[in-house]
């Protein structure tokens, strides 16, 4: 019987298995406060850089892991990067815990495989939120963070997404609606269909274009030029 519960832990119990990595102990200390206070939610440990990060999850395979972007040594960004190569580790989901707001690194840190966003002076509940929807495998992509992430794609301009071709219509235009941030309930109500149907599509999408979840398939929307204004 393996010592630490499996990636899927989250799915198997509603519990939800979460690491930390940040270089400040005095934000360890109160991301894990925060943490263990919440029902269903777990702290299995906590990192003081990159390297140690990838340590820890390779221990304890959380379901979500709050990573700071600077760091000394291997940080953030070279950190989700190794997660992202490492197909064992696929199970963990990233939320990106910075002091810096929307930038060039929010972009970086997305195409690297980051899931979501919070800020550290964010209210407790946004980030527990942050935690959950993350780990329930949605993309924490607010419509301002989106519109300015788009703005960031626009100067890099557009390029080819393997599997864009294979897309319907109607898998075009609703992984656009995606990509501007807005729920499956949202972009239902804008466009006057069910919510199942959205989720049909978007689930379809996701499958043709090998996405691995919501905000993957937001960074795919942008490189092809799908996304729709805000």
């Amino acid at each position: 019987m393996p010592e630490h519960p499996p990636a899927d832990h989250a799915r198997q119990d509603g519990g939800v298995r979460v690491a930390i990595a940040d270089d400040q102990a005095v934000v360890r200390m109160g991301l894990r406060a925060l943490i263990e206070r919440e029902p269903g939610l777990e702290c299995v440990g906590e990192a003081a850089d990159g390297a140690a990060a990838l340590r820890l999850i390779r221990e304890t395979r959380p379901d979500v892991l709050l990573l700071d972007i600077r760091m000394p040594g291997m940080d953030g960004l070279a950190t989700l990067r190794a997660i992202a190569d490492d197909r064992q580790l696929s199970g963990t989901r990233i939320v990106v815990v910075t002091t810096f707001a929307v930038d060039e690194y929010v972009f970086a840190a997305l195409q690297a495989g980051a899931s979501g966003f919070v800020l550290k002076d964010s209210a407790p509940d946004e980030l527990v939120n942050a935690v959950r929807v993350v780990a329930a495998g949605e993309a924490l992509l607010s419509p301002a963070i989106t519109r300015k992430v788009i703005g960031l794609f626009g100067r890099h301009g557009t390029e080819p997404v393997e599997g864009l071709d294979t897309l319907t219509p109607r898998e075009r235009e609703l992984v656009a609606w995606v990509a501007t941030g807005r729920s499956n309930e949202e972009i239902a109500k804008e466009l006057v269909i069910s919510p199942d149907t959205v989720r049909t599509h978007v689930s379809r999408a996701m499958v043709k274009l090998r996405a691995r979840d919501r905000a993957q398939l937001v960074v795919f929307a942008m490189r092809a030029g799908l996304a729709l204004p805000t």
